[in-house]
């Protein structure tokens, strides 16, 4: 059994591995549970295994589908384009729509941390029949970042800035040491003293090391930077109609710098919100509060 097999079977107990093809790209996700389904979607610079302080509790109740986003973890990595189009939240987010229709799922909750929220809301605006609820795990709309931006927001998300630079320069300057670069992000982010199990983060070093990976996810806030604007500039007129539960970290830089629920009233119709008591990664420094929040949200 391959190392990530093993730690898979550990941190998933009773999910199944499965690879879809789903628009055009196989995706590596995890399966478990049964019920009403649901998705979740990671962020950066993590994988699906950032899931596993609750997806086995969640799995008591839904059908959990817990995949790696298009570019990361064990899920391939298309080439991209000039226009970062295949690394847009569109694309991505067409993925996952494909993923559930393989498994018969017409209509799902979504629950998306940081870069798969940000899935999530494209989601939701190019698919509304489909996501029944939406999660979104610290982040407000990429839009209103880019818009917000000042002093204290490019030293606290210096990486959106470093990340979407040409020329391979970002790719080079991580590649000479991944490790330190991932542990500096868990370590800025966070707010917990040790809510990171070491298991899973040699699970995320395992695959961030891939030069593939580490260039895919550039292309990831390349395409935030550049087609995700333009196509959010478009759809300004869309709102997400599906109830929508705001989550965020009072003591990371989301919760200090927007009043959260107030901007995702600009962006959607029905939207509820709490903060809890700690930094960026909410499932893995406030497994227990965050698990009780999405349960009272989900159906």
């Amino acid at each position: 059994m391959t190392p990530h097999r093993e730690a898979a079977g550990m941190f998933f107990p009773g999910f199944d591995t499965h690879r879809v093809t789903a628009n055009g790209t196989d995706i590596h996700l995890r399966k478990g549970g049964d019920g009403p389904p649901l998705l979740l979607l990671h962020g950066y610079p993590q994988t699906h295994v950032m899931w596993h302080p609750i997806a086995e509790r969640l799995a008591e109740r839904y059908t959990v589908i817990c995949p790696d986003l298009r570019g990361y973890g064990d899920s391939a990595k298309p080439a991209s384009d000039d226009r970062h189009a295949p690394y847009s939240k569109r694309a991505m987010a067409a993925d996952q729509v494909a993923v559930m229709a393989h498994f018969g799922f017409d209509r799902f909750q979504v629950v998306g941390h940081d870069r798969g929220a940000r899935v999530g809301h494209r989601m939701a605006l190019d698919h509304p029949d489909r996501v029944a609820r939406l999660a979104v795990l610290d982040i407000v709309p990429t839009r209103d970042v880019f818009r917000t931006a000042d002093q204290a927001l490019a030293t606290a998300y210096y990486h959106w800035f470093f990340l979407i630079q040409s020329d391979g320069l970002p790719e080079h300057m991580i590649g000479l040491d991944p490790e330190y670069y991932l542990r500096d992000k868990l370590r800025r982010w966070s707010r917990v003293p040790d809510a990171f199990d070491e298991r899973a983060v040699q699970e995320y070093l395992r695959c961030f090391r891939a030069p593939a990976t580490i260039h895919a996810t550039c292309e990831d806030y390349r395409a935030a930077a550049t087609i995700d604007l333009e196509h959010d500039e478009a759809d300004l007129h869309l709102r997400v109609q599906c109830p929508l539960l705001a989550l965020w970290g009072e003591l990371g830089f989301v919760g200090q710098m927007y009043d959260v629920p107030a901007v995702w009233r600009e962006r959607a119709d029905h939207v509820t919100g709490d903060g809890l008591a700690c930094g960026h990664f909410l499932v893995e420094e406030a497994p227990e509060e965050t698990l009780a929040a999405l349960q009272a949200f989900l159906d």
